[in-house]
């Protein structure tokens, strides 16, 4: 069998439509009920048929024309997505640094290749839109999502912030601050 005989996954990325947004949720639900597995109690979390409504909104009217989500696809399945915005920190310039909200692989999917291409169509994106710089923030235990964006080049830059998950305070979230150039 030559390479090109061999079969190969029909995966993409591409830009979310509207449509996308009952299954973004799921993999977004599912994303958080993972995540904050013991920080927040699974019933303060919302459910799927209530996070695409807000999905379903926001991919139709996106309130800034740099405001993007792109779907990583498995045949026509999301199996994860990027959201991007103008970076909103107060020391990132909204212009020129862009940031990466979140990049989420459903759980049955990782390790196929689906987030690097998500992260190289984020980059991709972003340049586009003529940004130099991209942040996003990590959870400061979450070793794996870490060592994944390092080693694609990204690198701390020493911003840090702490998270009230539940509006309490009774359930809080370290994060750190990783970015690199687009340039």
């Amino acid at each position: 069998m030559t390479p090109r005989d061999t079969p190969s996954a029909d995966v993409s990325v591409r830009v979310a439509w509207a449509d996308d947004a009952d299954a973004v949720a799921a993999v977004q639900v599912a994303s958080w009920r993972e995540q904050y597995d013991g920080l927040v109690p699974a019933d303060v979390l919302p459910g799927p048929e209530a996070v695409a409504a807000t999905w379903r909104d926001a991919l139709a009217r996106p309130s800034d024309a740099r405001n993007r989500v792109l779907v990583a696809l498995e045949r026509n399945r999301v199996v994860g997505f990027a959201v991007l915005t103008p970076a909103a920190d107060p020391d990132c310039d909204p212009v020129s640094n862009g940031e990466v909200v979140e990049l989420v692989v459903s759980a049955d999917d990782r390790g196929l290749g689906h987030g690097s291409r998500l992260l190289q169509a984020a980059a991709e994106t972003l340049q586009a839109d003529r940004f130099t710089r991209a942040v996003s923030w990590v959870v400061a235990t979450d070793d794996v999502r870490r060592a994944f964006l390092t080693g694609a080049g990204w690198a701390p830059d020493s911003a840090h912030r702490e998270l009230d998950l539940d509006g309490t305070g009774a359930s809080t979230v370290k994060q750190v601050r990783l970015h690199t150039s687009l340039v």
